[in-house]
């Protein structure tokens, strides 16, 4: 693998290309969707702890919080329509996928990247003028039409447009962006908290249309990716696109390889079909279950509610929202480390290393909490809290540099052409169900689990990093197009779904 990666050969030993202006400044405007998922997901748990949001469109729960001695630590923003509220985006995510696929193929990544801005933008405004929770709930189901045509259209946009060598670093900076928009709405809310009116809530949600007219601006301005422009039957443009984000004028191999799997793809005409032919079994099994354990790391719970579960641990208000910064600055830094590492170390050495990082996290946070954290009492010493704060950034790193990054990553350059759309739509359609699970059950699930449901993620990481051990392929600096020759076809388990061709007559004249 090549180190620095700023050369002009390219450190897949396949296709010449440089590194060009284009290409960094199209990831950047499209990993803007990112900043608009991460402002999404960080700003619910803020507001959603601001007592004049609670009292306007939750008064049970509200009530619930002033409280004093009543109620039990674990469930005193245990509410169904609370968790509604935050959830919401993600089933309406998980609906619009199947609409984005379509619009992905036949539209292309740009114009799909526009359309989920829209939805955003839109959102955004439902969101800030609400009046009722209803509006707030239009508003975060718009929202999540955006998620589900962002996530669907940007990680296939960064693996095709980027130079196979530094491919993992720029699919990255979605995830990166994912992290610096929460980070940002963490901040937001801190600031927001302790504006005098109670009206702080509005600029915490209004803000999010920042994000949203960066990347529907953005989507105007990048071009289409090659392979999206050749699987719509525009060979010169495409071909003209390739020499401009490769930075030089010899792309006939990587054009003809692009023609070619275009080719294939275009005799496809079921995708979702397709998709569960055994030759992509291997993508599809993998893409699917790192969605699952991505959610059952439990990191969404942790982001989502952050202020509410310092809150629960007996920190004041001031302080949860300050600790759930802390725990925002930390998943951004860590994210830069993936970027660095992932087309360095490997795919499969972060993953590794992380599970056991969040493990040993997990079971500390767990272990303190248990003995602790009791239902009408809590315990927890100045210094066990630090402690906490210090496992839930140990956690939160941990996930930034692996689970995060690399469960959009490794199912964006799996799959082949014909099958890349319709699988990229399955992987975020199971993200968003099991997002929604969690974010629908997380209250629910501290309430009657208590200090359990850190063992219960605790569980799921051990299960996810066995998976990782025997399943997973190493796939840094392969050429997407060479996946099934040069990864699966090598893979010890793998390898006996690629030996079966006779659900495709042409697949040996293919290969």
């Amino acid at each position: 693998m090549a180190g620095g990666g700023f050369g002009a050969a390219s450190g897949g030993g396949d296709f010449e290309a440089k590194i060009t202006p284009l290409v960094i400044m199209s990831c950047i405007m499209a990993a803007s969707g990112g900043l608009m998922f991460g402002y999404d997901v960080g700003i619910s748990g803020g507001v959603t702890s601001m007592p004049p949001f609670l009292k306007q469109f939750f008064p049970v729960v509200y009530k619930k919080t002033q409280q004093t001695g009543l109620e039990s630590n674990y469930c005193k923003y245990d509410n169904q329509g609370l968790q509604l509220f935050t959830s919401s985006l993600y089933l309406a995510a998980l609906i619009a996928t199947f609409f984005a696929s379509y619009t992905t193929r036949v539209l292309g990544r740009k114009l799909t990247m526009f359309i989920a801005g829209v939805f955003f933008v839109i959102g955004t405004v439902f969101n800030a003028a609400a009046v009722n929770l209803a509006m707030l709930i239009i508003g975060r189901i718009l929202l999540g039409c955006g998620v589900g045509f962002a996530n669907q259209a940007v990680p296939l946009f960064l693996s095709e447009i980027a130079p196979t060598r530094i491919r993992g670093a720029l699919n990255i900076l979605f995830q990166l962006n994912i992290t610096i928009g929460i980070l940002f709405a963490n901040l937001i809310n801190y600031g927001t908290a302790k504006i005098e009116g109670g009206y702080g809530w509005r600029v915490s949600l209004g803000l999010a249309g920042i994000p949203a007219c960066l990347l529907t601006v953005g989507s105007l301005i990048v071009v289409d990716t090659p392979n999206s422009l050749i699987e719509r039957g525009k060979l010169e443009e495409g071909k003209a696109v390739l020499k401009r984000i490769r930075g030089v004028d010899n792309v006939d191999p990587e054009f003809l390889e692009i023609v070619e799997a275009s080719r294939v793809a275009q005799e496809v005409k079921h995708p979702f079909r397709n998709l569960l032919k055994r030759r992509n079994r291997p993508q599809l099994v993998i893409a699917i279950w790192m969605q699952i354990f991505q959610q059952f790391t439990g990191i969404n719970a942790i982001m989502f509610y952050a202020p509410v579960l310092f809150q629960t641990l007996g920190f004041k208000s001031d302080a949860s929202l300050y600790s759930a910064v802390i725990t925002g600055a930390v998943n951004v830094l860590s994210t830069v480390v993936s970027i660095y590492f992932v087309d360095r170390a490997g795919r499969r050495v972060l993953l590794l290393e992380a599970g056991v990082q969040m493990f040993l996290s997990q079971l500390v946070v767990a272990i303190i909490m248990g003995f602790k954290v009791k239902d009408h009492s809590n315990n927890l010493g100045h210094v066990l809290a630090i402690v906490v704060v210090v496992m839930v950034c140990s956690f939160v790193s941990s996930f930034a540099w692996s689970w995060g990054p690399l469960g959009w990553l490794i199912p964006s350059e799996t799959f082949p052409l014909e099958a890349r759309s319709a699988g990229q739509s399955v992987a975020v359609c199971t993200n968003m169900l099991f997002t929604f699970v969690i974010a629908q059950a997380f209250l629910s699930m501290l309430c009657n689990m208590k200090f359990g449901i850190f063992l219960f993620f605790t569980f799921w990481v051990f299960v996810m990093t066995i998976f990782v051990v025997v399943l997973i392929p190493e796939t840094k600096g392969v050429p997407i197009e060479e996946m099934t020759e040069r990864v699966w076809k090598q893979h010890w388990f793998w390898k006996r779904f690629m030996d079966d061709l006779e659900d495709d007559p042409k697949g040996k004249m293919h290969a």
